[in-house]
C-alpha cells in the first residue's frame, strides 16, 4: 500500500493522511473502495492502532473516507464544490509552500514553470 518514515519528523498519522489523499486523488483508491481495517493497516505499518484510528478521524472528517457501522470506512465521492473556507484554505496552504519553495533557493520562474506543467498534465488527464 505505502510506507511510512519512522524517520522523518512529521507525525505518522500525518503521513498516512498524505498517503491515502495521494492515492485517492492519483486515482490510485476508487470511490467506494474499502480500505484496510485500522488494526490491519496498523499491523501492516508496524504502528499503533490509534494512531491509525487518529489518521482515519481526519480522513473522513476532510471528507476523503465514510464509515458504515460493522462494515468498515470506503473512499468518499468528491465533494460537488467547496465552500468560500475550504478553497481560502488550500490557497493558504499552496502559498505557504510556494514560499518555502523560494525560502530554499527555488527561482520563482522554477515555480511557475512547474505550476505550468502541472495544470497541462491536468487539462490532458481531464480531455481523456
Amino acid at each position: 500500500m505505502f510506507q511510512i518514515d519512522l524517520k522523518n519528523r512529521k507525525p505518522i498519522y500525518e503521513q498516512v493522511v498524505e498517503n491515502f489523499k495521494k492515492m485517492i486523488i492519483s486515482g490510485g483508491l476508487n470511490q467506494d473502495s474499502r480500505v484496510p481495517s485500522i488494526r490491519d493497516l496498523a499491523k501492516t505499518l508496524g504502528v499503533n492502532p490509534n494512531t491509525v484510528q487518529k489518521a482515519y478521524r481526519e480522513l473522513e472528517t476532510n471528507g476523503y473516507f465514510y464509515t458504515v457501522l460493522g462494515q468498515g470506512s470506503f473512499i468518499s465521492a468528491p465533494p460537488e464544490s467547496l465552500t468560500q473556507q475550504e478553497i481560502a484554505e488550500l490557497y493558504k496552504a499552496l502559498a505557504e509552500q510556494i514560499h518555502e519553495l523560494l525560502f530554499r533557493g527555488v527561482t520563482i520562474t522554477e515555480v511557475q514553470k512547474f505550476i505550468s506543467e502541472k495544470f497541462e498534465v491536468v487539462n490532458n488527464d481531464s480531455d481523456k
